[in-house]
Protein backbone atom coordinates (compact mmCIF):
# COMPACT_ATOMS: atom_id res chain seq x y z
CA UNK A 1 0.00 0.00 0.00
CA UNK A 2 2.77 2.46 0.92
CA UNK A 3 4.66 1.62 -2.29
CA UNK A 4 1.56 2.26 -4.38
CA UNK A 5 0.95 5.56 -2.57
CA UNK A 6 4.58 6.63 -3.11
CA UNK A 7 4.38 5.66 -6.79
CA UNK A 8 1.20 7.67 -7.29
CA UNK A 9 2.90 10.64 -5.57
CA UNK A 10 5.83 10.30 -7.97
CA UNK A 11 3.48 10.18 -10.97
CA UNK A 12 1.49 13.17 -9.73
CA UNK A 13 4.70 15.10 -9.11
CA UNK A 14 6.10 14.22 -12.53
CA UNK A 15 2.87 15.32 -14.24
CA UNK A 16 2.98 18.73 -12.52
CA UNK A 17 6.73 19.30 -12.90
CA UNK A 18 7.68 22.26 -15.10
CA UNK A 19 11.04 20.64 -15.81
CA UNK A 20 9.31 17.53 -17.12
CA UNK A 21 8.40 18.99 -20.51
CA UNK A 22 10.91 20.28 -23.04
CA UNK A 23 9.03 23.51 -23.78
CA UNK A 24 8.41 24.43 -20.15
CA UNK A 25 11.98 23.51 -19.18
CA UNK A 26 13.43 25.69 -21.93
CA UNK A 27 11.22 28.66 -20.99
CA UNK A 28 11.70 28.39 -17.26
CA UNK A 29 15.40 27.43 -17.00
CA UNK A 30 16.93 27.17 -20.47
CA UNK A 31 16.23 30.73 -21.55
CA UNK A 32 17.57 32.32 -18.34
CA UNK A 33 20.71 30.15 -18.50
CA UNK A 34 21.22 31.20 -22.11
CA UNK A 35 20.81 34.82 -21.01
CA UNK A 36 23.46 34.32 -18.30
CA UNK A 37 25.85 32.86 -20.87
CA UNK A 38 25.22 35.71 -23.33
CA UNK A 39 25.42 38.30 -20.56
CA UNK A 40 28.91 37.13 -19.68
CA UNK A 41 30.14 39.03 -22.74
CA UNK A 42 28.22 42.23 -22.01
CA UNK A 43 29.39 45.31 -20.15
CA UNK A 44 29.30 44.93 -16.36
CA UNK A 45 26.09 46.96 -15.78
CA UNK A 46 24.25 45.02 -18.49
CA UNK A 47 25.68 41.69 -17.27
CA UNK A 48 24.59 42.52 -13.73
CA UNK A 49 21.04 43.32 -14.82
CA UNK A 50 20.76 40.21 -17.00
CA UNK A 51 22.21 37.89 -14.39
CA UNK A 52 20.06 39.30 -11.59
CA UNK A 53 16.88 38.97 -13.65
CA UNK A 54 17.80 35.43 -14.70
CA UNK A 55 18.63 34.39 -11.12
CA UNK A 56 15.43 35.91 -9.77
CA UNK A 57 13.43 34.19 -12.52
CA UNK A 58 15.04 30.77 -11.95
CA UNK A 59 14.95 31.06 -8.17
CA UNK A 60 11.28 31.96 -8.10
CA UNK A 61 10.48 29.27 -10.68
CA UNK A 62 12.30 26.63 -8.63
CA UNK A 63 10.48 27.58 -5.45
CA UNK A 64 7.11 27.59 -7.22
CA UNK A 65 7.93 24.28 -8.90
CA UNK A 66 8.91 22.72 -5.56
CA UNK A 67 5.57 23.75 -4.14
CA UNK A 68 3.70 22.70 -7.29
CA UNK A 69 5.13 19.21 -7.76
CA UNK A 70 7.40 18.46 -4.80
CA UNK A 71 10.60 18.39 -6.89
CA UNK A 72 13.33 17.81 -4.32
CA UNK A 73 16.19 19.79 -5.81
CA UNK A 74 13.97 22.82 -6.44
CA UNK A 75 13.63 23.26 -2.67
CA UNK A 76 17.36 23.97 -2.59
CA UNK A 77 18.17 25.47 -5.98
CA UNK A 78 15.44 28.11 -5.60
CA UNK A 79 16.95 29.75 -2.52
CA UNK A 80 20.45 29.15 -3.93
CA UNK A 81 19.71 31.10 -7.13
CA UNK A 82 18.02 33.87 -5.14
CA UNK A 83 21.01 34.10 -2.80
CA UNK A 84 23.39 34.42 -5.76
CA UNK A 85 21.75 37.74 -6.61
CA UNK A 86 23.63 39.30 -3.66
CA UNK A 87 27.21 38.63 -4.86
CA UNK A 88 26.25 39.44 -8.47
CA UNK A 89 24.84 42.80 -7.34
CA UNK A 90 27.87 43.43 -5.12
CA UNK A 91 30.24 42.73 -8.01
CA UNK A 92 28.16 44.64 -10.52
CA UNK A 93 27.83 47.78 -8.41
CA UNK A 94 31.50 47.78 -7.46
CA UNK A 95 30.80 47.13 -3.78
CA UNK A 96 33.37 44.36 -4.13
CA UNK A 97 36.08 44.25 -6.77
CA UNK A 98 36.09 40.80 -8.33
CA UNK A 99 37.79 41.37 -11.67
CA UNK A 100 37.39 38.96 -14.54
CA UNK A 101 38.23 35.91 -12.43
CA UNK A 102 35.48 36.79 -9.97
CA UNK A 103 32.90 36.94 -12.74
CA UNK A 104 34.09 33.54 -13.97
CA UNK A 105 33.65 32.16 -10.45
CA UNK A 106 30.15 33.64 -10.24
CA UNK A 107 29.25 32.08 -13.61
CA UNK A 108 30.57 28.73 -12.39
CA UNK A 109 28.51 29.06 -9.23
CA UNK A 110 25.40 29.67 -11.35
CA UNK A 111 25.98 26.82 -13.81
CA UNK A 112 27.85 24.20 -11.80
CA UNK A 113 26.38 24.99 -8.37
CA UNK A 114 22.79 24.50 -9.52
CA UNK A 115 23.66 21.22 -11.24
CA UNK A 116 25.58 20.00 -8.20
CA UNK A 117 22.66 20.74 -5.90
CA UNK A 118 20.33 18.93 -8.32
CA UNK A 119 22.56 15.84 -8.47
CA UNK A 120 23.34 15.65 -4.74
CA UNK A 121 19.79 16.16 -3.47
CA UNK A 122 18.06 13.88 -5.96
CA UNK A 123 20.68 11.17 -5.57
CA UNK A 124 20.17 11.28 -1.82
CA UNK A 125 16.39 11.76 -1.60
CA UNK A 126 14.86 10.99 -5.01
CA UNK A 127 13.14 13.34 -7.43
CA UNK A 128 9.82 14.07 -5.69
CA UNK A 129 8.55 14.43 -2.15
CA UNK A 130 5.18 15.46 -0.84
Amino acid sequence: MADRKAASGQERGRARDWSGGVTSYLLVWGLPMLAVAAGAFAAVPVRTAIWCMALLWMGAACMLNARRCGRVHCRYTGPYYLALVVPVLAAGTGAIDVGTAGWVVLAAMIFIGGKAIWWITETAWGSYRA
